[in-house]
């Protein structure tokens, strides 16, 4: 049996609940997400924080077989309402990455693992990077969006809140290959490793 982390879904439950929705993907991110990652060939993937799942329904456009985990029950209850019944929708999973056995996901390494819009949240990274590393398969990548701190304008009060160079260098350090792309407030990582 999974749980979930008790400070996360206190924090993020109410917010889906209420009808919270969060950036979506856009042309730009699909087309990075495409040549980054490639055809998934019936490989697996992972995505973390999953949210509505338009990134994990993405990967399975992309032919990954693709399981969506995210800590609060509404964030799953949404994403899988959403699914049209093609056969080839994601698997969804309420789960907390961080805390939680990693063995109750359907695979036991992934060749992809994404984490789009969640990692600035995560309190301790050095832990939750070594998890990543530890599910991903040989040759798998990283795939990770986050807001890089400072880019918004001075005046905006979420101008923080992204990540800081020194959440940035813990992000990409230990990876044998680490590529990024800038959009707009966002940057894209793909780390292998």
């Amino acid at each position: 049996m999974t749980t979930t982390s008790t400070a996360a879904a206190t924090y993020r439950e109410p917010l889906w609940s209420q009808g919270r929705r969060y950036r979506q993907l856009d042309d730009t991110e699909n087309r990075l997400l495409e040549k980054c990652l490639g055809s998934g060939g019936d490989r697996p993937a992972l995505d973390i924080g999953c949210g509505d799942g338009s990134l994990a329904r993405r990967l399975a456009g992309l032919g990954y077989r693709t399981t969506g985990i995210d800590c609060s029950p509404s964030a799953i209850a949404l994403a899988a309402a959403q699914d049209a019944g093609l056969g080839h929708e994601p698997a969804w999973r309420c789960m907390d990455f961080t805390t939680d056995d990693l063995r109750a996901l359907p695979e036991p390494a992934y060749a992809v693992v994404t984490c789009r819009l969640v990692y600035r949240w995560i309190d301790d990274k050095a832990a939750f990077l070594d998890r990543v590393r530890r599910l991903l398969a040989p040759g798998g990548a990283f795939w990770v969006v986050t807001e890089i701190s400072g880019r918004r304008p001075a005046a905006d009060p979420l101008q923080g809140l992204g990540i800081t160079p020194a959440q940035a260098e813990i992000l990409t350090a230990g990876w044998t290959a680490v590529w990024t792309a800038d959009l707009d407030v966002l940057r894209c990582y793909t780390l292998r490793p």
